[in-house]
């Protein structure tokens, strides 16, 4: 009669546990102290820069046309100059950009922590009901 003897999985579970928050905090340390660095960086000379729209390539979506007599009198744009010019110059902020990357990050540095705690507590309960079996199979013996 074979006996089915293996080391549990869960010995070495808080070992695993261990090795991934540290391989993740440095991960994290390097990342974050990165992004630091580039902020001071960046805060220490702040340089005048032009608006986008004079220094990048933009699309006219839209040429100027001139209002009819409806338009003059209802249209700001149209009622100084008489040709209907509004202008939507919108250009996408790096600093903007940078911020939402590091939003980004951090929410999924939270779902991941979450999560890896469910899994943790899952797989518990789980290891708790295989024990409680096994203890009641032992019992009925």
């Amino acid at each position: 009669m074979e006996s089915d003897c293996r080391i549990p999985v869960a010995c070495c579970r808080p070992r695993v546990l261990v090795l991934h928050a540290l391989f993740w905090g440095l991960v994290s340390l390097r990342v974050f102290g990165a992004a630091l660095l580039s902020e001071e960086k960046s805060a220490a000379v702040k340089p005048v820069v032009a608006p986008c729209w004079l220094l990048e390539e933009f699309v006219v979506t839209t040429e100027c046309s001139q209002c009819n007599a409806f338009q003059s009198k209802s249209w700001a744009a149209c009622g100084q100059t008489g040709y209907n010019r509004e202008e939507y110059k919108s250009c996408r902020s790096a600093m903007m950009e940078e911020h939402l990357f590091w939003k980004f990050e951090a929410a999924m540095l939270a779902l991941t922590a979450v999560f890896a705690i469910l899994v943790v507590v899952r797989q518990r309960w789980l290891d708790r009901l295989a024990s409680d079996k096994v203890r009641r199979q032992i019992e009925s013996i």
